[in-house]
């Protein structure tokens, strides 16, 4: 089956949304507000300073997502990408849907000598993912992530 990785546009907000509903719900158990979830997706389309969508075409139809927000490090001055927001629809999973949108960031940053590295966080239990991204290359860090919500 053919496969297309490409930047998101405006018009692909209401599936990115509702695979955010989605992901949320199967690893985290939480049930987002649609209304709050379309606004952030929106939000992210008019100020692409924030970041931006990857899309995963399979036979012409969206069947994964990922998001790239960035962070600035003065240890290394330069921009980690935050890899979020990963979500693939369960009958296209194990396909190496994932495994080709990360190849597709490591080519969009191999342009773009300001981005330093990628992060992302997963849950402690999602074993399959953690697997998936020590296969990519990646590496479990040190850190652990704390946060404080606010607004909610």
């Amino acid at each position: 089956m053919p496969v297309t990785i490409r930047r998101a546009t405006p018009e692909d907000a209401a599936i990115i949304a509702e695979f955010n509903i989605a992901m949320a719900l199967e690893t985290e158990g939480k049930v987002l507000a649609p209304a709050t979830i379309r606004k952030g997706v929106h939000s992210l389309f008019e100020h692409p300073e924030l970041g931006f969508y990857l899309v995963a075409e399979l036979d012409g139809k969206i069947a994964a997502s990922l998001m790239i927000t960035t962070e600035w490090s003065d240890w290394r001055n330069g921009l980690f990408w935050w890899i979020q927001s990963v979500y693939v629809v369960p009958e296209a999973r194990r396909q190496g849907l994932f495994t080709q949108l990360y190849r597709y960031v490591e080519s969009l940053a191999a342009d773009d000598s300001r981005i330093c590295g990628f992060r992302l966080y997963v849950e402690r239990e999602n074993k399959g993912a953690q697997a998936v991204y020590r296969s990519l290359g990646m590496n479990e860090t040190h850190y652990k992530l704390f946060e404080t919500e606010r607004n909610q």
